[in-house]
């Protein structure tokens, strides 16, 4: 609207030019041709339409850009087992992993990352990706449902995780495994050890009390688990998270009950995973082409045109010799 203002403009400044010449010579006064004038006023005005419709940003066409990536995969497997129903973190221990995810996700900038829940076995939730929102409802979902019941794999839960990246790119690659422990039954320092040659190092995070047991709730949400009528406690075990770390080249971290700024995984990520080193990646994008250049550049061609024909204003001339 504003660039149609300024020739609006200029045919009403030129309509009332015309009428008071026109009033001029029915008075029998001599009007002079003020070429010169003229031709200032056009110029600054073809100038000014011009620079305010390349403000405009007139688009047509496409082009393609090459853009150059930075990027990490890092894979959170999380562990969504009853024990991580326990209470001796706030609100439990499952809840707490998962707003740690999400301070993690706010990390990430352009890594990609990859959500994996495990109990029996591990199950891929979310595939790598940049997409934070997605990445944020998958992680909100999750819950003891979202794995196969049955006793802690963290051999399984390792497998799924290394699924889940791309061989190409293992100097690239991180894993984040998050649970209260467990046995090495199964193949997890095998696991370990062959993320080890792959190169991705596991960054395991124990959460949980070390020293005192947390009751578990009972599978109906009432009470606590119970087997031969003792009530079910269950601590973090340190030993397997530590042995998996160690076998993969990766570190330990635990997660305090009371949490800290330096213990959140958004600060592990900025401290650890930061090392892991960024895969470049070359990209096309094809964009509408902007074509602004084509109007502005003339356009101030034209108002400097103007601008010297005048010091600094408008060419005065008398109307009447």
């Amino acid at each position: 609207m504003l660039t149609l203002a300024v020739p609006l403009a200029a045919v009403f400044w030129a309509f009332l030019k015309a009428r008071r010449e026109k009033a001029l010579q029915r008075i029998t006064l001599k009007v002079p041709k003020a070429t010169g004038s003229q031709l200032q006023f056009w110029l600054i005005v073809s100038g000014l339409f011009l620079a305010l419709f390349s403000a405009a940003r007139p688009q047509w066409g496409k082009t393609t850009e090459r853009m150059v990536e930075r990027s990490r995969n890092v894979v959170v497997a999380i562990d969504v087992s009853r024990s991580m129903l326990a209470e001796d973190v706030r609100p439990n221990r499952l809840e707490r992993a998962k707003a740690d995810v999400a301070d993690l996700i706010d990390s990430l900038e352009g890594d990609r990352c990859a959500l994996v829940a495990f109990r029996r076995t591990g199950v891929g939730i979310c595939p790598l990706t940049t997409d934070h929102a997605f990445l944020r409802n998958a992680l909100e979902q999750m819950s003891p449902e979202s794995a196969p019941r049955g006793e802690t794999d963290l051999g399984s839960a390792i497998r799924a995780s290394l699924d889940a990246l791309d061989p190409a790119a293992d100097d690239h690659n991180a894993i984040i495994m998050i649970s209260d422990g467990g046995d090495l039954r199964g193949q997890a320092i095998e696991n370990a050890q062959l993320a080890a040659k792959r190169k991705i190092p596991i960054f395991t995070v124990g959460i949980g009390d070390p020293r005192v047991g947390a009751p578990v709730p009972s599978e109906g949400g009432r009470g606590t688990l119970k087997y031969n009528g003792e009530t079910v406690k269950v601590k973090l075990e340190e030993a397997a998270l530590k042995a998996i770390a160690q076998a993969s080249n990766g570190r330990y971290v635990p997660l305090t009950t009371a949490g800290t700024a330096e213990t959140t995984l958004g600060a592990i990520y900025r401290r650890f995973l930061r090392q892991v080193a960024a895969k470049e990646q070359n990209e096309e994008a094809e964009r509408v082409a902007e074509r602004y250049q084509l109007f502005l550049v003339p356009g101030l061609v034209l108002l400097l045109a103007g601008a010297a024909l005048s010091k600094g204003r408008f060419r005065n001339r008398s109307i009447i010799k």
